[in-house]
């Protein structure tokens, strides 16, 4: 399982940008702007190269998923074979991945306990058990949880606990049935990642 074991608000802090999407790192951005490190207030951000922008803002989006560098490599790889932009490609494919779904639906409160849930078995897709966070979704899809107490229990508490979605027009939350219905894949004017996903593909154009 990818993910990322340090600390989320230093991630938030070194890109300027709350890629975790969650309140508190909303609030600890309002607070504490600058860069961490023992100089990060001292000092006002380095002018970067053009080649630093395009890596700034591919580190952004892969942390922003919990992608390993591999991972991610795969996924642009798939984007640029496929018909249309590459860019926008590449966004609906993370967005499209079944942690990401959870997440957004509001099932979890991050995309990392999104895939731990996904890793334990607690979710199915179109009544199948799927265990890979990777997992990417299509059309009419439905994400339910899996009928077994532990899994009912365990997701239905989160959720009576004040666990929101997101808007996203493309998906259909059943609250009361714990499940989601994939409406249709993302448009990119429906992804709200703050990212340059062309700075990107000029990176690995090169």
């Amino acid at each position: 399982m990818a993910k990322y074991t340090g600390p989320k608000g230093k991630l938030v802090r070194r890109f300027g940008s709350n890629i975790i999407e969650s309140q508190k790192m909303q609030q600890l951005l309002a607070r504490r702007s600058e860069p961490p490190g023992q100089h990060g207030g001292s000092q006002q951000r380095r002018k970067v190269s053009e080649y630093g922008q395009q890596l700034l803002e591919k580190q952004k989006l892969r942390n922003s998923y919990g992608l390993l560098e591999k991972q991610f490599r795969r996924t642009f790889h798939r984007a640029r074979v496929q018909k249309g932009v590459t860019g926008d490609n590449l966004l609906i494919l993370l967005e499209s991945r079944l942690d990401n779904v959870v997440y957004r639906a509001g099932f979890s409160t991050t995309r990392m306990q999104a895939r731990q849930w996904i890793n334990h078995g607690h979710l199915r897709v179109n009544g199948h058990r799927v265990n890979i966070p990777s997992f990417q979704v299509r059309t009419g899809d439905l994400i339910s949880v899996r009928n077994n107490p532990c899994s009912l229990r365990l997701v239905g508490s989160f959720l009576d606990a004040g666990g929101q979605a997101a808007a996203c027009r493309w998906l259909q939350v059943d609250r009361e049935n714990l499940s989601i219905r994939v409406e249709h894949l993302p448009l990119r004017e429906e992804i709200r990642t703050e990212v340059n996903e062309n700075l990107i593909v000029e990176l690995y154009s090169k």
